[in-house]
């Protein structure tokens, strides 16, 4: 209070441009860390600038009153004064990062990087445009205006906020409304402010992995609302119908905040709301705490390494994250509800494995969903199994039965078979998966507990920041796409060019990389491929399934079948999904003609 009493200041809240402020505060406190010591800026010292801009000091002492920043019960509060001011922080409790922290960190690396390329008379022309050539439009709200309202009108422009930030302000908004004792509303503003602190923090624990808002959001609002789902056909179609399009969460807006939690359902305000939708601070107290409690949980099923589970059931969690489907968009209000009610270990280890199976099966289907395992499905099985009336066994038998009775069908088999054609197995969704999946079952041959493919590095190309793309692939075709090396010619010579796209697409001619190979290795002959010693590249010091191709003397289509025939062998015994006898699994691999050209025998 000394600074507003003694130097006359008006202290504000601000309501709209948080950003705009927060930003242009980093981006001088960076310009200040890039200067030398003793610099004068447009003749102001480095220590004057911060006392204009950052804080000041009381007679020079070691207080410190911050002239912009958040609530000092904001996590954000100490993470600005420590890790963006540099300053000391007074609290004894570690730094709590958030997806907002995660931001302003963001931010001030990104200012740091850039402004060491400048020089310093940049320098000093850029803290001249942002300190004299800024425009702000003020608009001070008087007392008398609802400010809860006023944030929801400034927000609605440009850069819409997510639901999650709109349904805090309004939840706050919603409590000052109430015909009850002050001190209920302050509990249900403090339970409010806490439970959106904790949202935040697991939201933007894991840096590496962010999650975002309104997935949680919408993943949580279909098993908490899933009754009123089930009983209203229009809503349940508009779900179903953006989430299979683009995954837009419109509807959710629209639903939470225009017919759940709007000022019309409270009786004070609408004495003819139905007793159904009449919204009570009980009512909004029990959503807050169930979002609370169910962001603890939604962090730890999409970071099973930072959760207290079982090995086990870690071990098909991350699988289940690994999946071309991922269960945030897909089955997460399954798993949810059944975690948050299923007590057995075994019974939710089974589930995950069944789960999985699906999810695998599910990427071969052209339309991207098994039509018997929709939405309207997914619904009906959260809500009775909330109401008591399924069980989790239950649950496996019905998914089980689903996949069972797709891969039965030999008219889907032939779909698959069809739907692939064209690209092979080479542009099929599910390939990096079923790819890693096989690298681990080989490492597990060897009894070694080393890895040698990484599994972000692969999902992710292989890229490094400022990597030109076109140097490597993480899935190689053994025999190249552009195949002009006489070693290919020569031995592919019998084949035509249809057949010679289908042996190149083939599951048994793909490979991943552990290791970054430039595009024209990967169309040296199979000799080179293999690895020459000086040079310490190629399949002999790769990944466990590039060994394995090392071992074979010659690349030929004989290899390319030899080689799918024992994936496809996997592939069964994994998925427990029969393919049919060699000559079958042959079909399904596109290159069954190899089998009368060279005159093999499948017995």
């Amino acid at each position: 209070m000394w600074i507003i009493n003694s130097k006359n200041y008006t202290p504000y809240y601000v309501v709209d441009g948080q950003q705009r402020l927060t930003t242009t505060i980093i981006l001088i406190q960076a310009i200040v860390e890039c200067v030398p010591d003793n610099t004068r800026l447009n003749f102001t010292s480095t220590e004057e600038i911060k006392k204009k801009f950052i804080y000041d000091s009381k007679n020079e002492g070691i207080s410190r009153s911050y002239l912009f920043g958040y609530e000092k019960d904001n996590p954000s509060y100490e993470f600005l004064k420590a890790n963006i001011f540099l300053e000391k922080t007074d609290s004894s409790l570690p730094v709590q990062e958030t997806i907002y922290t995660y931001n302003l960190e963001f931010a001030k690396k990104y200012f740091l990087a850039n402004l060491k390329k400048l020089s310093f008379e940049q320098i000093e022309r850029l803290y001249k445009k942002i300190t004299q050539n800024f425009l702000y439009n003020i608009y001070s709200i008087s007392d008398d205006v609802d400010v809860f309202v006023a944030f929801e009108t400034m927000n609605n422009r440009g850069k819409p906020l997510s639901h999650l930030e709109l349904l805090k302000n309004r939840l706050i908004y919603l409590s000052t409304k109430f015909k009850t004792d002050d001190f209920e509303k302050q509990k249900l503003r403090i339970s409010i402010n806490e439970g959106w602190k904790s949202i935040y923090h697991f939201l933007g624990r894991n840096k590496e992995k962010i999650l975002d808002d309104d997935i949680f959001l919408s993943n949580h609002f279909i098993t908490y609302f899933s009754d009123a789902i089930q009983s209203k056909e229009s809503l349940l179609r508009d779900i179903r119908f953006r989430r299979h399009l683009n995954n837009s969460n419109s509807w959710l807006g629209e639903y939470l905040l225009e017919q759940v939690f709007t000022p019309k359902n409270i009786a004070v305000i609408n004495p003819e709301v139905s007793l159904e939708d009449e919204l009570k601070i009980e009512k909004i107290y029990n959503y807050v705490q169930s979002l609370k409690e169910s962001v603890k949980l939604w962090y730890h099923l999409l970071n099973p390494h930072h959760s207290l589970l079982p090995e086990k059931e870690k071990f098909w969690l991350e699988k289940l994250n690994k999946h071309p489907s991922p269960i945030a968009t897909t089955v997460a209000p399954l798993i949810m509800t059944i975690y948050e009610k299923e007590k057995k270990e075994q019974t939710r280890l089974s589930f995950l494995k069944s789960l999985e199976r699906y999810l695998f099966v599910q990427t071969l289907n052209r339309y991207a969903y098994i039509s018997d395992f929709n939405q309207t499905k997914l619904f009906n099985m959260i809500n009775l199994f909330i109401k008591g009336e399924f069980s989790t066994d239950k649950i496996i038998k019905e998914i089980d039965e689903i996949v069972n009775s797709f891969i039965g069908k030999k008219e889907n088999i032939e779909q698959i078979i069809s739907d692939m054609k064209n690209s092979g197995f080479y542009r099929w969704v599910g390939i990096k998966y079923f790819l890693y999946e096989y690298e681990i079952s080989l490492k597990n041959r060897t009894k070694t507990y080393r890895e040698k493919l990484n599994w972000e590095q692969f999902i992710d190309n292989g890229l490094s920041e400022g990597e030109d793309k076109r140097d490597y692939y993480t899935i190689e075709h053994i025999y190249p796409q552009n195949s002009k090396k006489s070693y290919w010619t020569e031995k592919f010579k019998y084949y035509s060019d249809k057949e010679r796209r289908l042996l190149k697409n083939s599951l048994g001619n793909l490979v991943p990389l552990s290791e970054k190979k430039n595009q024209s290795f990967g169309n040296e002959s199979f000799e080179v491929k293999k690895g020459i010693p000086k040079s310490m590249v190629g399949y002999r010091y790769g990944s466990y399934s590039e060994n394995q191709i090392a071992n074979y003397e010659n690349w030929t289509a004989k290899e390319i079948l030899e080689r799918g025939l024992k994936m496809i062998d996997f592939w069964e015994k994994r998925w427990n999904f029969i393919i049919g006898d060699k000559k079958e699994k042959a079909k399904f691999l596109h290159i069954e003609f190899v089998i009368e050209k060279e005159g093999i025998s499948l017995d």
